[in-house]
């Protein structure tokens, strides 16, 4: 796993708002390319917006992170299911953006089979990229609940 450095990603417009991305890891050249869209009237809906695509990579960060740290510990919380929610606002110039992010995490055991919990849900955080990249443009809030719904951790 590249921990540093640059990388690149090609992004070529087919019509009007759609766009076909392609991922420059060789070890992905078998998918199929990602087509992105915008929602309509102004696109076709033909694939995934920016905004959604963001919210996709905050979540999907932030599962994976915690996943990683409850491995660490010889965990297992599959399955792992994951929702963000997305509000969107104008700012001064009524322009509009993203103004925060809630992402819903649950695991698929309880908290008594999960070892070295506490310390999981104090960190995992930290280590996705995604999410404190953006947390200096709007707040991303996170919970994370167990398998019977028992709320873990909240912001």
């Amino acid at each position: 796993m590249s921990t540093e450095g640059n990388w690149r990603i090609q992004l070529d417009q087919e019509e009007n708002f759609r766009f076909r991305v392609q991922f420059d890891n060789p070890a992905l050249a078998p998918l199929a390319p990602l087509i992105t869209d915008e929602m309509s009237p102004l696109g076709a809906d033909a694939g995934p917006n920016p905004s959604r695509l963001l919210a996709t990579a905050v979540a999907n960060c932030l599962a994976a992170s915690l996943i990683f740290a409850l491995q660490k510990f010889k965990n297992d919380p599959a399955p792992v299911h994951a929702e963000v929610e997305v509000s969107m606002v104008r700012n001064e110039a009524k322009r509009l953006r993203i103004g925060q992010m809630a992402v819903d995490i649950q695991i698929g055991r309880q908290a008594a089979d999960m070892a070295m919990l506490d310390r999981v849900l104090a960190q995992f955080e930290e280590f996705c990229v995604v999410t404190q990249s953006v947390r200096s443009g709007f707040p991303v809030s996170v919970s994370v609940h167990d398998a019977d719904g028992v709320l873990l951790k909240g912001d």
